[in-house]
């Protein structure tokens, strides 16, 4: 896999509740749940040979982008999705409370 991202694309598997990026017959994906105005971004998971391409904070900031988009509050329960909030703090506004302050604060 070359290190440039930029073929790669983001799909949202609505059926599946997931972000996904597909890449050399692979799978990375981000797992959802809507609950009413809000998207619970559960876990995300990246295979072995698909790592340290950037994929992962590609996902994040597709679903990050789309809740935005949409209006919905965001409940970042993967740890992923949160550290990577915490390193953009742009996002931080689209966080439900209480978890704003948890992430704004670091700890």
């Amino acid at each position: 896999m070359s290190s440039e991202n930029n073929e790669l694309s983001v799909e949202d598997n609505t059926t599946k509740h997931r972000y996904e990026v597909h890449a050399e017959g692979q799978v990375a994906v981000l797992e959802y749940r809507r609950q009413d105005e809000r998207i619970l971004l559960i876990h995300t998971e990246v295979p072995p040979a698909l790592g340290g391409h950037g994929i992962a904070g590609m996902l994040a900031r597709a679903a990050l982008d789309a809740a935005r988009a949409n209006g919905v509050e965001v409940v970042p329960l993967c740890t992923y999705v949160a550290a990577y909030i915490r390193r953009h703090h742009e996002y931080l506004p689209l966080v439900a409370e209480p978890y704003r302050d948890e992430l704004a604060t670091g700890e």
